[in-house]
């Protein structure tokens, strides 16, 4: 009894333990790679196993989240740095409940605007993303200073490539940007659009020699997706496809992603890359002069 009375006095105080989400960070060094399609049914494929998941659509400018769900979203991040609407709001429903975050060229001048709004946005998302157990961000193509800061701030990175030497090189390049701003952040790697196993299993073998000939860096990989018909169909019919089709080649390779990722089923898994509160990195890297 007198523990179950400390723990409540502690919850009504405020001072238990607060849960705080897995934070991660969806790359590709080239845009066409089907970054925001896998984040999508990636989180999605999270949620149907129980878990609270927070997609953020961060490619700005160019944001396609509420398209792929064939949704056309009431509110974006945009409206909130216009001043229009609280950060909570622009909180839209998805599938199978999860939660999006749809996209707008707002984003593009984050690091121009004064540091009031900057600072009321910090203090809404920090009160907004304990509430889940996954936050995903789903970057842009490519890499600028405003989403720099965002992708040194999460806990992990996950990078998408194709088998195509342009998609390689370009996967290296951003891996390696990242490499020198900071060495810890665990990358992880999606290879989409395989055509054949063996032609997806060398392009991550690849990739990882490289990877640890030239940065001395280790990246595990997450899976492969099929170069699948029925995602093709799934976009034309803004169905996303682990919804679309559940028993298709592609759906099926989603879930096997989703539980080896839960699982943390990986040699050498490398340990939490940070115990300080993603709002807080952010902040700092905002701020800095």
């Amino acid at each position: 009894m007198k523990d179950q009375a400390e723990k409540l006095r502690l919850r009504l105080n405020g001072n238990s333990e607060v849960k705080t989400p897995k934070t991660l960070a969806v790359v590709s060094g080239k845009g066409g790679v089907g970054k925001s399609n896998l984040s999508l049914s990636f989180s999605i494929s999270l949620a149907l196993k129980g878990n609270k998941v927070l997609l953020f659509d961060m490619d700005m400018g160019m944001g396609n989240l509420d398209i792929l769900m064939g949704k056309s979203s009431e509110y974006s991040i945009v409206d909130f740095f216009e001043g229009t609407i609280s950060l909570r709001e622009t909180i839209m429903e998805g599938p199978e409940g999860m939660k999006y975050i749809a996209g707008g060229s707002g984003l593009s001048h984050l690091v121009g605007l004064n540091d009031d709004l900057i600072h009321s946005f910090l203090d809404e998302l920090s009160g907004l993303i304990n509430e889940y157990d996954y936050v995903i961000f789903d970057m842009g193509a490519g890499v600028s200073e405003a989403t720099l800061k965002f992708i040194l701030s999460v806990q992990e990175i996950v990078v998408i490539t194709t088998p195509e030497p342009t998609s390689m090189t370009d996967a290296y390049a951003i891996m390696k940007h990242i490499h020198l701003m900071d060495s810890s952040i665990p990358f992880y790697m999606i290879v989409n659009r395989f055509q054949t196993e063996k032609e997806g299993q060398q392009t991550f073998l690849r990739l990882s020699n490289v990877l640890k000939t030239f940065l001395g860096r280790d990246v595990f990989c997450l899976g492969m997706v099929p170069d699948d018909r029925a995602i093709q169909l799934a976009v034309r019919r803004q169905i996303p496809f682990i919804l679309f089709n559940q028993k298709s080649a592609a759906s099926k390779s989603m879930k096997q992603i989703t539980e080896r990722y839960m699982e943390r089923q990986f040699s050498q898994l490398p340990s939490t890359h940070t115990s300080i509160h993603f709002v807080s990195k952010l902040k700092k890297f905002l701020f800095e002069r």
